[in-house]
């Protein structure tokens, strides 16, 4: 992870050469042996798939629930002689909300089976495989997601999702129960103006009742389909949809994956930064970037206009995560520096983005 823009040279080597020998992560001035790194890795992942496994048992908890009433609301209905129909229309909308919590539980299971694909695609895969290291953005994306956690998925995606999973067979269940308890039970319905007249609930008329139940249908199944093409799910193992499968829902067919790279990595990129530091310490300043930040920096000439003092300034690309450490860097070293912090529309280099990827695909 020792990474520096192509127009800077790396810091010198560590002077102790066992040092340099047992050491084998070397990230923002800190140092660490094959032990403690492997040690503090398999740690983390494992808290990551205790945490994502409690999530995953949360969602079923919420499938469970649904299951449950819906076989004691058409137990109930089926076991009355007359009348009743409304509780299956009334357990629908409780199974909605049960399908809302779920959504939201599974955009947590979400995040942290982020966490854990992560770390089983480019660390313990690169293990593996030659080069036999994890990629260059690899640290600084796990790190940016454990300072600033995002969903991977959008609420409409978690609902979808959830929906053709499981939820679309439980209102189904529902559907056909609700008709057959209006067509057949307790004897069956001798037309369809009979059938029309026992969907009737209170004031609202059966026409009524049917058309609103088969708007709510419609909407649920139009969803499904919907959100099909949207970004796929990191924390399970899905099929990935192409253009012969639904050909008339405009879904692009979506390339077949085959480097290194997790095809679940998201497709922006970290937030980026140049930063200005103008300062009387600019040996002092530029010596502790490079060797405990591991970063390149510049110095170029500048001119105070109010004092007509000459000053060097310090320019240095950093990532999001770069900042804090690099703003109490500079406090140490010198209180009256003074630091501009930019955003960057796109930084290209080691350490960055290479140069060489540009032309492939950015997922």
């Amino acid at each position: 992870m020792e990474d520096y823009p192509n127009h800077e040279t790396p810091p010198p080597p560590l002077k102790d050469d066992q040092a340099k020998q047992d050491v084998v992560w070397t990230f923002r001035g800190y140092q660490l042996k094959a032990s403690e790194f492997t040690t503090a890795m398999v740690h983390f992942f494992r808290a990551e798939v205790s945490r994502a496994n409690v999530w995953r048992q949360r969602l079923d908890a919420t499938t469970n629930w649904a299951v449950v009433t819906t076989g004691a609301a058409i137990s109930f209905v089926f076991s009355q002689a007359t009348g009743n129909h409304f509780v299956l229309l009334l357990n629908s909308v409780l199974i909605t909300m049960f399908l809302v919590i779920e959504a939201r539980r599974y955009r947590y299971y979400e995040l942290w089976s982020f966490r854990v694909r992560l770390m089983e695609t480019d660390f313990f895969a690169a293990m593996l495989v030659p080069p036999f290291r994890p990629s260059s953005d690899w640290a600084e994306g796990l790190a940016e997601n454990l300072l600033h956690p995002q969903f991977p998925i959008t609420y409409l995606e978690a609902i979808g999702r959830r929906l053709r999973r499981n939820y679309l067979w439980i209102y189904f269940v529902l559907l056909i129960s609700w008709v057959m308890k209006l067509w057949l039970h307790p004897v069956p319905a001798l037309s369809a103006v009979e059938f029309f007249q026992r969907a009737a609930i209170g004031p609202f008329s059966g026409s009524a009742v049917i058309l609103a139940t088969a708007s709510f249908y419609f909407l649920l199944f139009a969803l499904s389909l919907f959100t099909v093409g949207l970004q796929q799910a990191a924390g399970e193992v899905l099929p990935r949809y192409g253009e012969g499968r639904f050909p008339n829902l405009g879904i692009k067919k979506e390339p077949i994956h085959t480097g290194r790279r997790a095809w679940f990595r998201p497709s922006r990129r970290r937030p980026q930064f140049l930063v200005l530091i103008i300062t009387d310490k600019v040996e002092e300043i530029a010596a502790r970037i490079l060797k405990e930040m591991r970063r390149g920096v510049t110095a170029v000439s500048g001119k105070g206009m109010y004092t007509g003092a000459q000053h060097q300034i310090l320019m240095c690309a950093l990532t999001v995560t770069e900042i804090p450490h690099l703003k109490s860097l500079v406090a140490e070293t010198d209180a009256q520096a003074f630091i501009i912090v930019t955003p960057a529309q796109e930084v290209l280099g080691r350490g960055f983005i290479p140069l060489r990827e540009e032309e492939e695909p950015n997922t």
